[in-house]
């Protein structure tokens, strides 16, 4: 399917990061407004009494199929990605930090953000089915496939921006700890959204000698959603990002506490967090904006020639093609629909293992499920951080044990406001990571 192959191709070059945003300089000793983004009491800690957020931005593709060195050495993507029986999990996720301003009076911290965000996922397509999709055009063999899958397969787009007010206060201090609290109100800009998504689909597909892909004895629940710019072709990369800030329809929350051990000089032994990031949802509606479900049912002697949908370019052209089939029945549909943010649970202890040497432990627990259709993915993360903070410069090297590309290990340093990482780079160059990404910022703080 021309649409498929597209998508492939788009996922794997629009600019985005991992689930960990900015992993080593976000749980940096040099408190700044990017560690308001991992726990909002953190705000409490500046390490300066004021801060300006000028821009910071990333780039990165996880997936668990394939490899920096696939590649590198010109593999053929579409057959790597769709070999064996593990399901695809493939996951783009970009963040565009904008102006930004935080100060710290007394026992209180404020802060205002800005972020754009663009997402693109696979999420857990069947090998079989997507091989024979992909591959439809090529096949000039006989052959038949059943497939039965109970999970809900999707692709997904979507991008939005938000507008952050941020507030925390020191909640208990003493000469030797101290705790503190805070919160982050976020208002929702929905700019475009892109979902198909395929339940319990079981199925029969031939391969005929004239290369024709032929479906029958099949059923599945399946839901069809856009908004924007993505309604009409979600392949093309510039779609994903014309449209990050939409109109205000949505709130989400961000909520968290941390506490320290000091050991004076203005410093600490230990620092341990808790947060819980992203609890709300945005509207999208608009002229261009519908989320329906249906029922797929092909049955009896009835087939449908899958080759037809080769030269469909977005999700309005499939639903048109499957509706004309007259396979497809509505159930239930709405014009404005709410999508669900990535709530998740961030962890986190910061130990001082001898002068100028300190050590990170950072979880990040998922707490959606990533196959709703209203459901805006994120994904499981473990990451062990050693880093060195001689004033002005630091350098780290972030080790992560990602639920989609598995472990990657990567490097990063600041120099005053500025700082230049990556989380996979020593694993990109060095073993056939499956994530690859880059990211960097500038920002200042003063008196």
């Amino acid at each position: 399917m021309k649409i498929i192959t597209l998508l492939l191709c788009s996922l794997f070059f629009i600019p985005a990061f991992s689930q960990e945003h900015f992993s080593g300089i976000s749980t940096s000793k040099r408190v700044g407004i990017l560690n308001i983004g991992v726990n909002p009491s953190e705000l409490s800690n500046l390490k300066k009494k004021f801060e300006i957020q000028l821009f910071s931005t990333s780039i990165n593709i996880a997936n668990n199929k394939v490899g920096f060195k696939d590649l590198t050495n010109g593999n053929d993507l579409e057959d790597l990605i769709f070999k064996g029986d593990k399901p695809v999990n493939l996951n783009v996720d970009a963040e565009f930090i904008g102006p930004g301003f935080a100060m710290r009076l007394l026992k209180w911290g404020f802060a205002v953000t800005t972020k754009g965000h663009v997402k693109a996922n696979f999420v857990d397509i069947d090998t079989n089915l997507g091989s024979k999709l992909i591959n439809s055009a090529m096949n000039s063999t006989d052959g038949v496939s059943t497939i039965t899958n109970t999970s809900n397969q999707r692709i997904n787009a979507t991008a939005w921006g938000e507008v952050g007010f941020s507030v925390s206060r020191k909640i208990y201090e003493t000469d030797r700890t101290s705790i503190n609290g805070g919160v982050t109100f976020k208002l929702l800009f929905p700019g475009t959204y892109a979902n198909v998504g395929l339940g319990n689909f079981n199925g029969t597909i031939t391969t005929e000698n004239t290369g024709d892909l032929i479906l029958s004895d099949a059923n599945a629940n399946m839901n069809i959603a856009y908004s924007g710019s993505l309604a009409d072709n979600f392949t093309n990369t510039n779609d994903y990002t014309k449209s990050i800030f939409g109109n205000l329809k949505g709130m989400a929350t961000d909520v968290g506490i941390d506490y320290q051990l000091k050991d004076g000089n203005n410093s600490y032994k230990l620092k341990v967090g808790a947060a819980i990031k992203n609890m709300g949802s945005m509207t999208f509606s608009g002229d261009n904006n519908v989320s329906r479900n249906y029922k797929l049912e092909i049955s009896g002697a009835d087939k449908l020639n899958l080759n037809v949908f080769n030269d469909v370019e977005g999700i309005k052209d499939i639903e048109k093609v499957l509706l004309d089939s007259g396979y497809l029945k509505l159930e239930n549909g709405e014009k404005d629909f709410k999508i669900k943010l990535p709530t998740v649970l961030n962890l986190y202890a910061d130990v001082k293992v001898i002068s100028k040497l300190n050590l990170t432990l950072f979880m990040q627990q998922k707490m959606n499920d990533n196959g709703s259709n209203n459901q805006i993915t994120s994904q499981n993360i473990f990451s062990v951080t050693p880093r060195i903070s001689l004033g002005i410069f630091e350098a780290y090297v972030p080790v992560s044990f990602n639920e989609i590309s598995g472990t990657t290990g990567g490097f990063g340093f600041r120099l005053g406001g500025f700082f230049l990482g990556s989380n996979s780079i020593i694993t990109a160059l060095t073993s056939d990571s499956k994530q690859a990404d880059l990211y960097t910022g500038f920002r200042f703080g003063f008196l």
